[in-house]
């Protein structure tokens, strides 16, 4: 379900960009990686909105973080504590800190993107579970 992450070619330099740019790119990565994931799944419309809905909802993405926690390099840790550190109180359904925290998911995802692909998509297989 990755491969349209390692094949992508990006013509654009992460270096240049701030964590809240990239974690604007990651979040928009992640919900597409979301419904490809779903996309062969019987359902009707309103459903699949509400399961990817589900999937990428930022105490979801903070889950995550404490699941690929383990595999990350220290490079990797430190995007994730500089979009941590960038991302604003986020919206009223949820709290500072578990807003905070998925924002650093979606800047790494972000990053990763443009920069190393292949490593984001491995990072995802990890991730994925069938769906059912």
């Amino acid at each position: 379900m990755t491969d349209w992450i390692r094949s992508h070619k990006s013509s654009i330099s992460p270096d240049g960009l701030g964590p809240l740019q990239l974690a604007w790119l990651g979040d928009a990565v992640w919900e597409m990686h979301q419904r490809l994931r779903y996309c062969n799944t019987p359902m009707r419309s309103k459903d699949l909105h509400n399961a990817v809905v589900n999937e990428v909802k930022a105490s979801n993405q903070a889950k995550i973080i404490k699941m690929i926690e383990p595999y990350l390099t220290d490079i990797e840790k430190d995007f994730i504590r500089r979009g941590r550190n960038k991302a604003g109180k986020g919206p009223k359904n949820v709290d500072a800190a578990t807003y905070a925290i998925a924002t650093g998911f979606e800047t790494i995802v972000g990053w990763l993107f443009l920069k190393n692909p292949k490593r984001l998509a491995d990072l995802f297989d990890l991730l994925d579970q069938p769906i059912n």
